[in-house]
């Protein structure tokens, strides 16, 4: 359902924001948003980032296989040598990355493009990789 978000959200140029946790629960993240406690599904996740949704700005954060909370607040990376085509969604990716053991996806609205974050490192997935690649992530 992520995936297939994801890969909508894309298609259409739909800015997106998702944590997938590991290690840590973010809780302290959690309590910045809104909390949604609901099962993921890829109309869910699509909804909750449609422009004019009230909950659509900020980061969803996705923890034990439910959509745990949405509109989160992320902290916002220092590092200075950030290609300036990353926005403000892929800098607060690498920022809560840096610090959290999670996993982070971003959907560009202005390309389309799909990145994972990992530790900090940004790197472009092909739409026909997605799946793969976050179910390795998730697993290491």
């Amino acid at each position: 359902a992520i995936t297939k978000a994801c890969l909508n959200m894309s298609d259409i140029k739909q800015g997106a924001l998702i944590l997938l946790t590991r290690q840590n629960n973010l809780d302290d993240i959690v309590t910045t948003g809104v909390v949604v406690n609901a099962d993921i599904s890829n109309p869910l996740i699509e909804n909750i980032f449609f422009k004019n949704s009230p909950l659509h700005d900020g980061a969803m954060i996705i923890r034990h296989n439910r959509i745990t909370a949405a509109r989160c607040i992320l902290p916002v990376t220092n590092k200075t040598n950030i290609p300036g085509h990353y926005g403000l969604r892929h800098r607060a990716a690498i920022g809560v990355t840096e610090d959290n053991d999670c996993i982070a996806l971003v959907v560009s609205e202005e390309t389309g493009n799909i990145s994972m974050v990992v530790g900090g490192e940004i790197r472009t997935v092909k739409a026909s990789e997605l799946k793969e690649t976050i179910e390795r992530e998730l697993r290491s």
